[in-house]
């Protein structure tokens, strides 16, 4: 799966809306069948780094839109597989060092799927040394989070860590009680969280964070009202959200603001109508993908994050997702 942008572009914004608009699902799945047939192009292999990312959100796009067998089964299998090193961990392709966002996309992936037995059966580990290398990044004094051996302390890979692990059965292997703790230490004033203790709040890291919570069974931590108040501040004017105040909108808020309106019961605060135009017109209506705004090049970064927010608001047609 390639990360290579294009070729297409959104439409660019116009007036008659919203009753010309429409998801143009088979043009979606073409466009993320076609990303690894690309590999004459020198930005296939300048995102070699994202690789394994890619495949995940491809693959999820594809089973929003309802088509879930559009990649082959067998050769994702494969791939992941070859990702893997002997310590447990994945890196975002073969030779790639591993790291924990990367091992969390093969779990959700395998997940996905149905393949997690594969790790038992052909992995350089089974899920246990998938758990224990995700286990061994933990710091044991304030309960974040590393994302590889080199020490990078963020709460996206807190999140994933919690993710990941429960999602193999192994939640077990970490200490959630300090996780949790940490995760209180990143709450900021305006009920947002951010990367580190004292971070600005981020519509990302609150994704993170309140997803940590949810996965732990602590979101009677939040302040549900406060924050709801915050995120919804993010939708603009025509619709679209943005990361955090004074930015401008972006396809890929769709998803990390109006999940984490869900998780706290707050989504009926945004005017859901609004953002699915603002997401529609991001489309490139001939060959398919999202990008970030009208008239942008689209990738399946945005692709997929644009579809995981008509998916949260209802829009008909695409598969229902879960917003951790």
């Amino acid at each position: 799966m390639s990360l290579v942008s294009g070729p297409g572009r959104a439409q660019a914004a116009g007036r008659n809306f919203p009753d010309e608009l429409q998801l143009v699902v088979e043009k979606h799945v073409k466009y993320i069948q076609n990303l690894d047939k690309r590999k004459d192009e020198l930005e296939y292999w300048l995102t070699e780094h994202l690789r394994l990312n890619g495949v995940y959100w491809g693959l999820t796009a594809l089973h929003l839109l309802g088509h879930p067998g559009a990649l082959p089964r067998d050769q994702t299998i494969d791939f992941v597989l070859s990702c893997q090193h002997d310590n447990g961990g994945f890196g975002a392709a073969p030779g790639h060092d591993a790291h924990m966002l990367y091992t969390v996309s093969a779990v959700q992936i395998l997940v996905t799927i149905d393949a997690v037995d594969e790790l038992e059966q052909r992995g350089k580990t089974g899920r246990a040394g998938v758990g224990q290398y995700i286990a061994a990044l933990q710091n044991q004094e304030d309960g974040s989070f590393a994302g590889d051996e080199w020490g990078e302390n963020d709460t996206r890979f807190l999140f994933g860590a919690l993710n990941a692990l429960s999602l193999l059965g192994l939640l077990s292997t970490v200490d959630v009680s300090k996780a949790v703790s940490y995760v209180e230490a990143c709450a900021n004033f305006d009920g947002g969280y951010g990367v580190s203790p004292g971070a600005e709040s981020h519509a990302g890291q609150i994704f993170v964070c309140v997803g940590a919570l949810a996965i732990a069974g602590r979101l009677d931590l939040v302040n549900k009202d406060r924050l709801g108040g915050w995120l919804s501040e993010r939708q603009l004017d025509h619709g679209g959200l943005n990361g955090r105040p004074e930015k401008l909108e972006d396809v890929c808020y769709s998803w990390w603001v109006v999940s984490s309106l869900a998780m706290i019961g707050r989504l009926h605060w945004i005017d859901k109508q609004k953002l699915s135009i603002f997401i529609l017109q991001c489309q490139d209506p001939e060959l398919g993908g999202i990008a970030d705004r009208p008239g942008d090049t689209v990738d399946v970064f945005h692709t997929v994050f644009g579809l995981a927010g008509l998916s949260l608001v209802g829009f008909p047609g695409l598969e229902p997702v879960d917003p951790t």
